[in-house]
């Protein structure tokens, strides 16, 4: 049995997706020195939420890397769109936001955390450990004081002053830590594929995650990223049925060539989303804080979660690395973050719950069914609620900045 090798720093972070890697960037910039452990090899993952907001462009342009980011290949939208009867209406329009990008760049989300990790690790205090997955938390009289994972070269124990639990909706952190979650509705499903995209596809139409009678199409330059929301049934049930029965339920309310759905070859093809909405009754405990998808799961609605995992790494790392690099780290430090992130979270929630719940009313409508959800129809109406939805969707209910900002982009 190999020795256990034991690290000791002052901040390890669980999870290297977008909360976990930019609060790690974020506190090595501030000095702390931090370990991201990330129990994949890599960050090549398919469907993983890839819109990058103007609030998170704002921070990375605050961070004197925005021309860097830009320069990566990436699609943008200005505004979100739909058909609704035959024409296009605009869902979210982002041209009034008070920020310099008011775009949503959509981007494969191992590019973005590829870039945040070679970023951050150009800080000499900064150590990202990839094929680590965390088997137990290490505890002092009560007080988590730091984690064990499993790597292929044996178990590494990682001492500090504070456990970051950043590893997403199915958090191993947050189990271990034995916080409790609590859940709102019942949990419904998505499920992506990929199609090829060609001359003639719709463009503005369906151009930018425009959702069309439970689709969603996302423009990835040479081929359409599909969300197909299942309604009154489910995945299990339309396997069931088997390839051809699923091709047809997409083709019915999809605007591309019922032909394309032959690249579905078998439900291989496809990956599924269990999409639920729920939130932590308390984020931390003594030494140890949830943020992101770990603190709450969102709907994939709008692409809400990253962009709110970002924000609560910029007011997590606001909050404590002062604390934390003058050895004075508290648990009033803890429960600040999750003061201060809280309101945007529930409100964020609130607002996903009533627009489900909007779904449910117009499904049990015979009338409304076929049509777009009511929200949208909302919009159509009032035009000038679509400036409201950007800015919803593209700040959030509370831009975060960084406190002390770096050089100017």
């Amino acid at each position: 049995m190999s020795e256990i090798v034991t690290i000791k720093t002052t901040c390890v972070i669980a999870g290297a997706g977008p909360a976990g890697l930019m609060l790690g960037f974020l506190l090595a910039r501030a000095g702390v020195d931090v370990t991201v452990i990330e129990k994949h090899a890599d960050f090549l993952r398919d469907f993983r939420g890839d819109t990058i907001h103007p609030s998170t462009l704002e921070v990375i342009g605050q961070l004197g890397l925005i021309d860097a980011f830009l320069a990566l290949p990436h699609t943008r939208a200005e505004k979100l769109s739909a058909e609704m009867g035959g024409r296009t209406i605009t869902i979210a329009d982002f041209s009034r936001l008070p920020v310099k990008n008011r775009f949503i760049a959509f981007m494969p989300q191992w590019d973005f955390l590829n870039f945040l990790a070679e970023s951050a690790q150009k800080f000499p205090n900064f150590r990202l450990i990839m094929k680590g997955e965390v088997v137990r938390l290490l505890e002092i009289s009560g007080k988590v004081s730091g984690l064990v994972a499993r790597t292929p070269d044996g178990e590494v124990q990682i001492e500090s002053d504070l456990v970051v639990g950043a590893d997403g909706r199915n958090s191993i952190i947050r189990a271990k830590a034995g916080l409790r979650v609590e859940s709102f509705g019942a949990p419904s499903e998505v499920v992506w594929m990929k199609l090829s995209k060609r001359p003639g596809d719709p463009n503005e139409v369906m151009g930018h995650a425009g959702p069309r009678q439970g689709l969603v199409l996302i423009d990835r330059g040479d081929y359409w990223q599909c969300g197909y929301v299942i309604r009154r049934t489910t995945f299990a049930e339309i396997c069931d049925q088997g390839i051809e029965a699923f091709r047809k339920m997409v083709a019915d309310v999809s605007p591309l060539p019922a032909s394309r759905m032959d690249e579905i070859r078998s439900f291989n093809d496809t990956s599924l989303l269990t999409v639920r909405i729920d939130r932590l009754r308390q984020w931390w405990r003594s030494g140890l804080i949830c943020i992101g998808d770990a603190a709450h799961a969102m709907s994939p609605i709008g692409g809400v979660g990253v962009n709110l995992a970002i924000q609560d790494a910029v007011a997590a790392a606001n909050i404590l690395a002062e604390p934390l690099r003058e050895g004075r780290l508290s648990d009033a430090d803890l429960a600040a973050v999750e003061k201060r992130r809280l309101f945007p979270t529930r409100a964020t929630q609130k607002l996903q719950l009533m627009m489900r719940s909007s779904r449910r009313a117009d499904q049990a409508d015979d009338a409304k069914r076929k049509g777009p959800p009511g929200f949208i129809r909302g919009i159509a109406r009032w035009p000038i609620l679509a400036h409201l939805s950007g800015r919803l969707i593209g700040l959030g209910f509370r831009m975060e900045r960084i406190r002390e900002p770096g050089p100017k982009a």
